[in-house]
């Protein structure tokens, strides 16, 4: 029985193409019991991979099927045939994603991008209390429904944070997600902190909010862990971004993962909250229009070990010493993403008609 038949003896109509992978796709369909669309993701157990079907798969549908939040994409249903097909119903996001959006309008203003930013930092604050973690968190992941607001998808890479007997959240070793948007110590291979991988992501995700580019360039992987290890950060002057969404923005894409912000620290900060501070916490612009922080010290990091083989994924390099609370598991390999919006590491954005991308004029460094 083919797709169209399976799902219309669920009730529901089947629709448009709206992706194809080597063993998954995503089609529209009609919901004859909800009576509007819906997007349906199938799977082939056939064509997937050993690992995705005994540890992904299994992980997305627990996953799925525990979240309840306004602001991510809800599961109507899960369901599996005889042949090996499991068919995963979604809230559809009927404007497309959030790249899609900026590359066609540009740069978001900054008080629409609070308003996204803030109800996607409310759904990853809802996963992080229930330990989960996302993992793969990046513009093409945030679905936009009628009324373009945001809609946290695609929980593939996502899992469940395991503790040790302390309580204390163990590492984890999978190293997943897009170069573009994952944090240094992924990118290095090393064993990392689940949640605070998701928070370097948001802050990537602001900067393409409200820049309309890619903070780094990860055609050349190395040379991008050199510029985030020493803690730059380039904000196109053009864009006239106020102090403390450069300061929240920095605060987040913060190498030292001891002082990365926390998802509740990001709630509360002032541009979230558009409450100005009383003490201005943001960098200060020296002439030359090149911004410091001043108080904190300058970081520094030993060079990577990662090679030259590629810049289009991260393969885990030779094995960290595994310690009790780190979780063992496989890399992931890592998709490449600068060429997507442009970016603003050392060469200029290129322009297009309709989202002007601006070369990088100032730098907030430590």
């Amino acid at each position: 029985m083919d797709d169209a038949a399976v799902l219309k003896r669920r009730g529901y109509i089947m629709g448009i193409n709206l992706g194809e992978g080597s063993y998954a796709k995503v089609k529209s369909a009609y919901s004859e019991r909800l009576k509007f669309n819906v997007a349906v993701k199938i799977i082939d157990r056939r064509k997937a991979p050993t690992d995705f079907l005994e540890k992904f798969l299994p992980r997305e549908i627990e996953i799925l099927a525990m979240l309840n939040h306004r602001s991510i994409v809800k599961t109507y249903e899960i369901f599996e045939t005889s042949d090996g097909k499991v068919y995963i119903i979604m809230e559809l996001g009927v404007q497309g994603d959030l790249l899609e959006f900026i590359k066609t309008r540009g740069a978001l203003h900054e008080d629409d991008a609070r308003k996204k930013f803030h109800q996607l930092s409310s759904a990853v604050k809802y996963c992080h209390d229930l330990d989960v973690v996302h993992r793969d968190l990046k513009c093409e992941n945030l679905l936009l429904d009628k009324d373009f607001n945001i809609k946290l998808s695609d929980f593939g890479f996502s899992k469940r944070c395991l503790r040790d007997d302390g309580g204390r959240i163990m590492l984890s070793k999978t190293f997943c997600g897009s170069a573009a948007y994952a944090a240094p110590e992924v990118l290095q291979g090393i064993p990392y902190q689940p949640k605070v991988y998701d928070i370097w992501s948001l802050g990537v995700i602001l900067y393409i909010m409200v820049c309309g580019s890619m903070p780094y360039d990860d055609s050349n992987i190395k040379k991008m862990l050199r510029i985030q290890k020493e803690h730059r950060v380039n904000f196109p002057r053009s864009k006239h971004l106020t102090g403390e969404c450069k300061d929240l923005i920095y605060r987040m894409l913060q190498p030292d993962v001891s002082r990365r912000l926390h998802i509740d620290e990001i709630l509360s900060h002032c541009w979230v909250q558009q409450v100005k501070p009383k003490t201005q916490p943001s960098a200060s612009t020296t002439k030359e229009g090149e911004s410091s922080r001043g108080t904190q010290d300058t970081l520094k990091v030993p060079e990577s070990n990662v090679e030259k083989k590629s810049a289009t994924k991260v393969e885990e390099k030779e094995e960290p010493k595994q310690d009790a609370n780190t979780e063992k598991e496989e890399s992931v390999q890592v998709t490449r993403q600068s060429e997507i919006l442009g970016f603003n590491a050392d060469q200029p954005a290129t322009e297009s008609e309709q989202g002007k991308l601006s070369p990088p004029t100032e730098t907030v460094h430590t």
